[in-house]
């Protein structure tokens, strides 16, 4: 066993690389990291030196982000002290997966221009490294000082989905720390949880210290600068968790709360954009620049927790997102910016980011992204004017559902028409290839309506070819991907069970039974591993000791599909005495308390219990920035909005 307290295990690491994949993954000094970004401050030219500096905000005395006209103080050092904060923000996945995550991104920038605060990086390895760092006896460690993550003052987790649970069980293990934050004492980091998963964190609540609810950036700056002043103090590991329970935002599982308000970043608008992230080694799952250019989303659909907690709607003007791409993509030396949001095209100045954007790369290599788009004809015209006459990749729309009558339960809010129009423009604009997103397993789904994915598949099909010439007539191809609908916490189907796994396998043999034409792609999700994500997503705090036992009898990376196995889930629930497909399938109360009711802020349940009447009855709910207000509860006294006003 190797002493490994405060030193780096670099020298112990770099002789093992030979004996994994993708050795790139463990070896840090990427360009832009906290230690390339304190040697460019300081005028040290040594390893990634030429790393500018982001000159978009400043820090006020509270540590908040603000935006002004003046260069930002020096960037810390990871280098071990008593004076400030050792971080290690984790991404529970592989490196190719997670040193492209935004939130991962945001954060990182944020945590190396605190004062007091020095910032790493750590990833969960793969299997390979995994069985030769526990051959050695070697802690997991960070990227940029290869120390132990035990040896940190705070662990920052983000949480990306509802199969994360047996990777933070080999996280912890990895990394030599207790797997339930009962069991650690004062020598052990404090460790957060946050992102999309910590909308409801009662199922791993036994991992945790604390959770930062709802959006990060100013309520973690809070606590990290709250933590180091009290580490300066030597404050005691529960009064550090008094201190957390007392900032706005955040659950302590230990500590008693009846309310936790969920934060939003109001000025995101005026919010600095990173335009200097770390440049990863290995290809990486987006592996581009990328620009939020607004949070929110008023369309409503009933099946979306993202855009029920993501509200209000709050833009980044034209101006800025410009701008931030401009120079993103001279910093980074990248070829691709992508404008990310919910539905980028909902945007209101949409049309003139991307003619500014078209016009300034006009004759270069330069491409411009939209990861969303309406599903209709603007949708296609805005694609169009990023894409110019290129059309090389494939135009990626979601239906949902295949009938009108199922479309208006999700309040998906369009037509047959719409979907029809869409498509013809596509291949008319000099697209060949498109892509259809349903779900199967939506409440009060019916055959018919699988029935209707095909009908409706193959209508679009015969219209994207009428599009087109005659001679390019063979080049059109279509596919379709059907993923099943999981329940989730804070969205008015929070209260549907899920469809029994049976029913669902039939539901997809008779999708893949039905008679596509032969141009038409069919692609299906895993059923079982769907069932996990339903459990976990509306559970309680006793899913912890799944997610333990489930790792204890082999699994993880269960959101790989080549790794998740069924069995072992069935394995650990029966030793339980628990029963999955009864936890994924119960239908909740409209007046049950359910494990998350404590969070507050955002959409009230009074309106989710409202949208879930109307989508038994098939009523629309139209977009509050298209229409009326559907008085979701997001909009009060308290909370200063910055709604946009449509203009399709």
């Amino acid at each position: 066993m190797i002493n490994s307290q405060s030193q780096s295990l670099w020298p112990h690491i770099e002789p093992l690389l030979p004996r994994v994949e993708k050795p790139s993954r463990y070896i840090g000094s990427e360009y832009c990291t906290s230690s390339a970004r304190a040697q460019a401050a300081s005028g040290n030219t040594g390893g990634g030196a030429d790393c500018p500096s982001n000159n978009w905000a400043g820090l006020d005395g509270g540590g908040s982000p603000v935006i002004d006209a003046h260069p930002r103080g020096q960037l810390t050092t990871p280098v071990p002290s008593s004076e400030h904060l050792d971080v290690a923000l984790i991404y529970p996945d592989i490196y190719d997966i997670g040193a492209s995550n935004q939130a991962l991104v945001i954060l990182y920038d944020l945590a190396c221009r605190l004062p007091g605060v020095g910032a790493e990086r750590a990833f969960l390895p793969w299997l390979d490294m995994a069985a030769v760092l526990r051959e050695r006896e070697l802690p997991l460690c960070s990227l940029e000082s290869a120390r132990p993550l035990k040896d940190f003052d705070l662990l920052g987790i983000t949480l990306p989905h509802e199969l994360v649970a047996t990777n933070l069980c080999e996280l912890f293990d990895l990394a030599h720390i207790p797997l339930l934050a009962t069991g650690r004492g004062e020598d052990l980091p404090l460790v957060i949880g946050g992102g999309p998963v910590a909308n409801n964190p009662a199922p791993l609540s036994g991992f945790f210290d604390a959770f930062c609810i709802g959006e990060g950036e100013e309520a973690f700056a809070d606590a990290l600068m709250a933590l180091a002043r009290a580490k300066r103090l030597n404050k005691s590991r529960p009064e550090r968790l008094r201190i957390l329970a007392d900032l706005p935002g955040f659950y302590v599982p230990s500590i008693k709360q009846d309310k936790v308000q969920r934060q939003i970043v109001q000025a995101f608008a005026n919010y600095p954009v990173v335009i200097d992230p770390i440049l990863p080694f290995v290809d990486v799952s987006q592996d581009r620049f990328s620009v939020e250019i607004f949070r929110g989303c008023t369309r409503g659909c009933r099946f979306c927790a993202a855009g029920m907690v993501g509200r209000p709607v709050r833009e980044r003007s034209a101006d800025v997102i410009v701008q931030a791409v401009t120079q993103g993509l001279a910093t980074t030396g990248l070829s691709e910016a992508s404008l990310n949001s919910l539905s980028s095209t909902d945007h209101s100045q949409i049309a003139q980011v991307l003619r500014r954007l078209a016009h300034r790369y006009l004759g270069s290599d330069t491409k411009i992204s939209l990861p969303s788009q309406r599903m209709d004809s603007f949708g296609v015209s805005m694609a169009a004017l990023v894409c110019g006459s290129q059309k090389k990749g494939s135009l990626t729309f979601a239906p949902e559902a295949g009938t009108q009558r199922l479309r208006d339960v999700i309040n998906k809010n369009i037509t047959e028409d719409d979907i029809l129009g869409a498509i013809c423009a596509a291949y008319e604009a000099g697209w060949r290839r498109t892509k259809l997103y349903f779900m199967l397993g939506l409440p009060t789904e019916t055959d018919e309506d699988i029935e209707a994915i095909v009908e409706l598949a193959n209508k679009a099909y015969n219209a994207a070819k009428d599009a087109v010439e005659d001679n390019e007539r063979a080049k059109v191809r279509m596919s379709i991907s059907a993923a099943v609908f999981v329940p989730k916490a804070h969205t008015p189907f929070q209260f549907c069970g899920q469809v029994p796994q049976e029913e669902l396998n039939r539901r997809v043999h008779l999708l893949k039974s039905a008679r596509l034409h032969k141009g038409i792609d069919l692609h299906w999700h895993d059923p079982s591993s769907s069932m996990i994500e339903a459990v976990f997503s509306r559970g309680d705090a006793s899913l912890t000791a799944l997610g333990i036992q489930a790792w204890k009898l082999g699994a993880r990376f269960d959101a790989w599909s080549e790794q998740f196995d069924l069995a072992i889930w069935e394995e650990a629930a029966s030793a339980l005495g628990m029963d999955l497909a009864s936890l994924a399938e119960r239908s909740l109360g409209l007046e049950e308390p359910l494990p998350w009711d404590f969070i507050t802020g955002g959409v009230s349940k009074e309106f989710l219990v409202r949208e879930y009447q109307h989508s038994l009855a098939a009523v629309l709910t139209p977009d509050c920035t298209r229409a009326t207000c559907g008085s979701c509860g997001v909009c009060n006294d308290d909370v200063l909005t910055e709604v946009v006003a449509y203009r399709g």
